[in-house]
């Protein structure tokens, strides 16, 4: 058995409700066992609420749509024309003690951004760079959030499409190695785009990360090593 969280998008703050699933999993790195853990994950969530409209957002989804959403596939298009995955730009504008922010990330697999050892060996991560600005570590998914719900944005048919579920997974979130999710934030999409907020909270920086620090907790410290 294992378990893992499903995100459910809901009309109050903080917009995304988090509730942890028990379910049977299938050990194994193939693709097939990842299927069939969703599957499992999937199954459990609908017997404990039949209302649920679930999706899973990894390159191990069933469905087309989810597979696009991921990271690793949903891109904006930068002012050269080039068509840059989320993954590249979160990793890339990533500030260090010691380093950073990296932007030759840009030019790499989102996998190879990922897995770039300076990541790791650049001291404590103290925010994020993106045109000009410098990112607070809190709220603690916030910069995460705004570049992933932005791109969303631009996308129209996805976005369109992504309406039509109120829950989401990613099979390869572990809440004790990693704090920013995918599916959390195609959740927040979803409420915001419903409640017609999305214009209003994206209307700049300032205005996203003042929306989402109210009654928010400060995360332990040492949890800025899993950005």
């Amino acid at each position: 058995m294992a378990s893992r969280p499903i995100f459910i998008a809901q009309e109050a703050f903080p917009y995304v409700k988090v509730e942890e699933i028990d379910f049977k999993w299938h050990p194994g790195l193939s693709v097939t066992q990842k299927k069939n853990s969703i599957k499992s994950l999937h199954e459990a969530a609908s017997e404990r609420d039949a209302q649920l409209s679930l999706l899973e957002i990894s390159t191990k989804s069933d469905d087309p749509l989810g597979v696009n959403l991921s990271a690793f596939n949903l891109s904006v298009t930068m002012a050269d024309g080039r068509s840059v995955p989320v993954e590249n730009i979160f990793q890339s504008s990533k500030v260090f003690e010691r380093g950073g922010p990296f932007k030759d990330l840009l030019n790499v697999s989102p996998k190879e951004a990922k897995r770039d050892p300076r990541l790791l060996e650049s001291g404590d991560l103290v925010g994020f760079i993106s045109k000009n600005r410098l990112w607070p570590l809190q709220p603690v998914t916030i910069f995460y959030d705004w570049i992933y719900i932005n791109t969303l944005r631009s996308n129209k048919k996805l976005a369109e499409q992504v309406a039509t579920f109120n829950a989401f997974t990613d099979i390869e979130f572990n809440p004790k190695k990693s704090i920013n999710c995918q599916a959390r934030s195609a959740a927040l999409f979803v409420s915001l785009q419903q409640k017609n907020l999305l214009d209003t909270v994206l209307a700049s920086p300032d205005v996203f990360i003042e929306t989402f620090s109210k009654n928010v907790s400060k995360a332990d410290p040492k949890q800025s090593r899993l950005f």
